[in-house]
């Protein structure tokens, strides 16, 4: 059953970059970011209740508040990087960046939990990478500088990541899923609202078109979705297992952006994506 929740994680992490990437074409993506993480509150809540899990929130073990509470800092960190990424860069170049946390996520499972790490599984790992790296290219700007900003907040966004699983996984021990997925988003709201608050651009909320302001709703609603499938497989299955079919999200997302916006990969980037798709596949 941890199969079937982790494969619904994957398609509704890969339309939540499309649908995020139309809502910030005029809107700053800090708040974009903060606006979405109320409506996965929200989500995340109604959730909780549906499942009857709320009155755990009592009994649970400050070593694992510890641990939400560091995951939820990370994937904040993780989100602002990675919606500044898509802002300045074209989607299929940088989800592939952030799906690499998958390396990260995967030795890091193997170091701190002990999970098994096979010829297959290095030999997956390492396609991954290499296929990372051919669809890695400059976004064509005015400057050298701007060409590049997008890279370095999506290899930060990539690396958060990584952190928010294995904190993650930690946190959600002993913890019913939903539960600990709606604890952790309570921290990200405060973090992103921080930002933006700290950087005075709570003025710029007044000046949302109201379209784009659709888009990062339904953002948020899918990235609800895919938390609560993703932290649901997380919590009964293996991450270095789990992670894997949940970054096969890179295949919904290329697709949807070809369809919407006519996004196209060069040769070097097609191949790239094949060895991707294969090295998750070997990891399996």
């Amino acid at each position: 059953m941890w199969g079937l929740f982790a494969v619904g994680s994957a398609f509704f992490a890969g339309i939540t970059a499309v649908l995020a990437k139309c809502g910030i074409k005029k809107t700053d993506s800090e708040v974009a970011t903060a606006i979405r993480t109320i409506v996965v509150l929200i989500f995340s809540w109604l959730m909780v209740f549906l499942v009857g899990s709320a009155p755990e929130i009592t009994r649970i073990p400050s070593f694992t508040w510890l641990f939400l509470i560091l995951s939820g800092l990370a994937t904040g960190a993780s989100w602002l990087c990675y919606f500044r990424a898509l802002q300045l860069g074209d989607i299929n170049k940088v989800v592939p960046i952030d799906k690499c946390s998958i390396v990260l996520t995967v030795l890091l499972a193997v170091l701190f939990f002990g999970e098994p790490m096979g010829i297959k599984k290095l030999a997956g790992l390492c396609a991954i990478a290499g296929g990372t790296l051919l669809m890695i290219q400059k976004k064509e700007q005015t400057t050298q500088a701007s060409g590049f900003s997008w890279l370095i907040y999506a290899i930060l966004s990539a690396v958060f990541a990584s952190l928010t699983s294995i904190f993650g996984k930690v946190g959600i021990t002993g913890v019913e899923s939903n539960l600990g997925t709606a604890l952790r988003t309570g921290v990200v709201l405060v973090m992103a609202w921080l930002v933006v608050f700290l950087k005075g651009k709570q003025g710029s909320l007044t000046g949302i078109p109201s379209k784009e302001l659709v888009f990062i709703l339904l953002s948020g609603i899918a990235t609800g979705c895919s938390w609560l499938c993703y932290y649901k497989a997380l919590q009964d299955g293996p991450a270095s297992v789990v992670v894997p079919i949940d970054k096969l999200s890179i295949l919904v997302t290329i697709g949807f952006s070809y369809v919407v916006f006519h996004e196209t990969l060069s040769r070097k980037a097609g191949v790239g994506l094949i060895c991707v798709v294969l090295g998750t596949l070997l990891m399996l």
